[in-house]
């Protein structure tokens, strides 16, 4: 992956040096940008581009996974206790006359650490740049994903196979995260959803010790992490007994809905247009409150990255973008129905949206 990792600076710097001086260096410090340059795993790792040319990973811990003989490798005191600070400096004193840094990553305290580290130096805002150039996944990322949704596929369906009634929300979450490092992951991509009874169907709920019962709604929220990169699964279940008619009513609606957000997934389709497909369908029945505030978001190395699948979201698809359609309702006091996948945006003539998560989306009465 080294030489995939230095094109991906290379097409940075140039995105740098259309728009600053000869003597810009560019500093990255969002954990899931500097993973993405350098294939290093570290949480405290930064990423220079100095004006010299050279490329320095300073941090602590899995530098070694970056592999890269192109990349200058920093340890720990070397340089100063705080990377980022270390990497200001290391700009200044290799003749840089502008730091271009990541300002929505960078608390206050951190920015005025870096000034007071390089006093001479002008700072600019480097913006979304790299989240950018991550939007549209190669082949490899795409295939890395593939692996998190089987390993996710894997780890719900056993929990399928088991016994439901009696347990709690919080251990089966617990279980479920177990089962995703069983098979291979390096952990779960998000944290685990469980929601049974009146809690189905909130989105984000953080699984209670409420214990799952005859008749409930059972909406389950997963993903495995995998080489860094994360995928999402939901599904919904009825525990024991048939589902009774207002369950059955509730499930093929946000079935439909799901259907239409998916169907839309094309290359060029406004992202809010997708949104809308999905959320016409919950509002001619009735459910406009219910609805969650957005019907899917974009995953890779990180949940919930651009684009946003949402009314006010800007901007089109491209081809080769993975997103989650996952839309959902909840009744108040009742419960409610959430289902989740993830897919890759294809052409029409290359099959349309790859889907990614195949656990079935058939009412399982469990």
């Amino acid at each position: 992956m080294s030489d995939v990792h230095v094109s991906r600076r290379t097409r940075l710097r140039e995105r740098c040096a259309a728009h600053g001086s000869a003597a810009r260096a560019v500093l990255v410090t969002r954990q899931a940008n500097v993973r993405y340059l350098t294939g290093a795993a570290g949480e405290d790792h930064v990423l220079l581009l100095g004006p010299d040319g050279r490329d320095t990973l300073l941090g602590t811990g899995g530098a070694e996974q970056a592999g890269d003989p192109a990349l200058r490798v920093v340890p720990p005191g070397d340089e100063g206790p705080d990377p980022a600070v270390a990497g200001a400096g290391l700009a200044a004193r290799t003749g840089a006359d502008t730091l271009a840094v990541e300002e929505h990553d960078l608390t206050v305290a951190r920015h005025r650490a870096l000034a007071a580290a390089a006093p001479g130096l002008r700072f600019a805002d480097l913006g979304h740049a790299v989240e950018q150039l991550r939007l549209v996944k190669d082949e490899e990322e795409i295939a890395a994903l593939r692996i998190a949704a089987e390993i996710t596929d894997q780890a719900l369906g056993e929990l399928l196979e088991s016994i439901l009634v009696g347990r709690t929300e919080r251990h089966l979450a617990l279980e479920l995260e177990r089962r995703l490092i069983d098979h291979g992951a390096e952990g779960p991509a998000f944290p685990t959803s469980v929601a049974g009874g009146e809690h189905a169907g909130i989105a984000g709920h953080v699984p209670t010790d409420r214990r799952v019962e005859e008749g409930d709604f059972l909406a389950v929220a997963l993903g495995a992490c995998y080489r860094g990169y994360r995928c999402r699964i939901g599904r919904t279940f009825v525990i024991g007994t048939a589902p009774a008619d207002w369950q059955i009513e509730l499930y093929e609606l946000v079935f439909a809905a799901q259907r239409a957000g998916r169907e839309a997934l094309v290359p060029g389709a406004a992202c809010r247009d997708v949104d809308r497909a999905a959320r016409q369908v919950l509002a001619a029945a009735g459910h406009t409150e219910e609805a969650a505030p957005w019907t899917g978001r974009g995953v890779g190395l990180e949940i919930g990255e651009e684009p946003r699948l949402a009314p006010d979201a800007m901007g089109k698809l491209d081809a080769c973008v993975p997103v989650t359609v996952e839309p959902g309702v909840h009744l108040p006091g009742r419960g409610g129905v959430r289902i989740d996948d993830t897919l890759v945006v294809r052409p029409q003539a290359d099959g349309g949206p790859e889907l990614l998560t195949i656990t079935t989306k058939e009412l399982l009465a469990l």
